[in-house]
């Protein structure tokens, strides 16, 4: 396909262009998307600060962000139309982390740990455009049903859905979260819809902790606001209550902070499992009572990135398990794409995500 197209450019920090460029024109192996709805993720906050390097040879723009997105099929590259698996108009999303198939972490399924991958958004050209390429091996159809804004924020969800998985919550089993992000508000459903018997949500403001209720936690915990109703100062005991006397069976953490994550060593009892989704800085350490953990028999995870869950992503969305109309609390258009990086960092109006509709039609 020729022609233009409209984007929103990083140049470098602070500076963002809306401009006309040429659509980008695929290889055999790639599909064109006609981009209907970007997701503004925490990563391009700080790109566009400064704040980290982008995936670049260089670390430094100009590129086009964006890697959680929807839209439709727009043109196939001849690997893809010869296989039959996508239609001109079809909705998809795509996995931006786009691995090599090939190396050994990739034979063993740990398409996470590849050396090898070429993400879109961060080391390619994203979604902050009306038209992307992309492997069509990482280009997936959705249901119709899913409206296109939430479809967008299906990489989050598909994150959030990794470390769920690997909290292995048993039924009935009470899950204490940490964060309430779009991340913390996503897992706080994955546990519901997974058959958590609890799930107290902690966090230090009170509108994402209201969100929380709206998206099924059970019970939530200020550890922060003096001045909340939701306010403990010992949120261990206060897991303790809440639980029947009792420390929590798992904990999760959609949050970086190092504070919140030794927290959820207090907060679990025996045999107990903890998640670290959250983005740890390079600098941060873990104190770990290594006598008292031993004992508790407990485990410790991390969870990075998505492997092997889109389906059940967009099984969750279809079925209403997961309602992602309660994590999009701003929506901004292409023109406005800087301003609504600027408004996820600087703004003081409360907020959980914002989402770009590229093409509202």
């Amino acid at each position: 396909m020729t022609g233009k197209m409209k984007v929103n450019r990083f140049i470098e920090p602070l500076k963002m262009v809306y401009q006309e460029e040429d659509i980008p024109q695929i290889g055999a192996n790639e599909v064109l998307i006609k981009v209907k709805a970007t997701g503004i993720c925490g990563s391009d906050v700080v790109y566009y600060y400064g704040e980290t390097p982008l995936d670049t040879p260089d670390g430094k723009g100009p590129l086009i962000l964006g890697h959680e997105f929807s839209g439709v099929v727009a043109e196939l590259g001849e690997m893809a139309k010869n296989l039959g698996l996508f239609e001109i108009g079809d909705h998809v999303v795509v996995n931006p982390v786009q691995q090599c198939n090939a190396c050994p972490a990739c034979m063993r399924g740990e398409f996470n740990a590849c050396s090898h991958v070429e993400v879109v958004g961060t080391m390619v050209d994203g979604a902050m455009a009306e038209y992307v390429k992309a492997k069509y091996t990482h280009v997936y159809k959705i249901p119709e049903s899913i409206a296109f804004a939430h479809a967008a924020i299906s990489e989050p969800l598909a994150c959030a859905t990794h470390a769920v998985d690997r909290l292995d919550i048993q039924p009935g089993q009470t899950v204490v979260i940490y964060g309430v992000g779009g991340i913390g508000l996503m897992m706080t459903q994955l546990c519901k819809a997974y058959g958590a018997g609890k799930v107290i949500v902690v966090a230090r403001k009170d509108f994402g902790l209201g969100k929380a209720l709206e998206g099924g936690a059970d019970y939530v915990i200020n550890n922060t606001d003096t001045s909340s109703s939701y306010y403990a100062e010992n949120v261990a005991a206060r897991v303790k209550e809440l639980n029947g006397g009792e420390l929590a069976q798992r904990a999760i953490l959609a949050t970086g902070a190092m504070q919140a994550l030794q927290d959820a060593i207090n907060v679990t009892g025996a045999c107990s499992t903890i998640v670290y989704f959250g983005q740890a800085g390079p600098d941060d350490l873990l104190q770990v009572p290594v006598l008292d953990c031993l004992k508790a028999e407990k485990t410790l995870k991390f969870s990075w990135l998505a492997p092997l869950v889109w389906d059940k992503v967009f099984k969750l969305v279809d079925s209403g398990q997961v309602d992602l109309s309660k994590i999009i609390t701003h929506e901004f258009s292409l023109e406005d794409a800087e301003k609504g990086i600027r408004f996820m960092r600087e703004s003081a109006e409360p907020k959980v995500k914002g989402v770009i509709i590229v093409d509202p039609d």
